[in-house]
């Protein structure tokens, strides 16, 4: 009985700082999401930039989602449904933003979306042990079957939105052989002098002055 307390225990603290170091990070990013440099109109030019349409939309949605499940997240509220809300934006955030990019987080990559959703797992697994909103209202939720739960319902969710809202731009088509022969011939006869640019009294050109 006291090594399973103390387990008990060891779980409720890891689960703890888990939702301290995921749930406020989300809050903040949902934040500047409506507050930061470019505000909610530059946040809709970069979700329609993204293809998820209307950007509009879905700048509010994921604004709201990454407060409030931060929210629900740090206090050990409702647990497993911030987790698959979590999971569910960072399953949305690597199809879109780090698709084909690599692994790395400063190329782009899916490192970053990978491991939050890997600690929401763990978070829904561990359930939101007795420092949270749930064990005082005396709801505890937590085992393997939850964490694969949470992450299925979030990947679920984001494929959903991604097959109904996810519209990226073509890419733009590459320049025909023509063209490039073209191009090339102009820029024969500008370096042969025939466009050459103004020049002052000096001879040096009226674009370096």
């Amino acid at each position: 009985m006291a090594r399973k307390h103390a387990h008990d225990s060891h779980a409720d603290m890891a689960s703890l700082l888990l939702r301290l170091s995921v749930g406020p990070m989300l809050v903040a990013h949902g934040y500047n999401k409506v507050a930061g440099a470019g505000g909610l109109e530059g946040t809709t030019k970069w979700f329609d930039s993204l293809g998820l349409k209307p950007g509009w939309l879905h700048a509010r949605l994921a604004a709201g989602t990454e407060i409030g499940s931060g929210v629900l997240l740090t206090v050990g509220a409702y647990s497993p449904l911030p987790s698959a809300a979590v999971i569910g934006l960072m399953t949305t955030a690597a199809a879109t933003d780090h698709k084909g990019k690599g692994f790395f987080v400063f190329k782009g990559g899916w490192e970053y979306t990978a491991i939050i959703s890997s600690a929401a797992v763990a978070i829904a697994t561990l359930g939101p042990g007795r420092f949270s909103v749930d064990r005082l209202r005396g709801r505890q939720r937590r085992g393997l079957g939850w964490g694969l739960a949470a992450a299925a319902f979030g990947a679920a969710n984001a494929g959903a939105l991604l097959a109904t809202a996810y519209r990226p731009e073509p890419p733009a088509p590459a320049p025909s052989s023509s063209s490039s022969s073209s191009s090339s011939s102009s820029e024969s006869v500008a370096g042969n002098g025939a466009d050459a640019p103004d020049s002052d009294s000096e001879g040096a050109p009226a674009s370096n002055l």
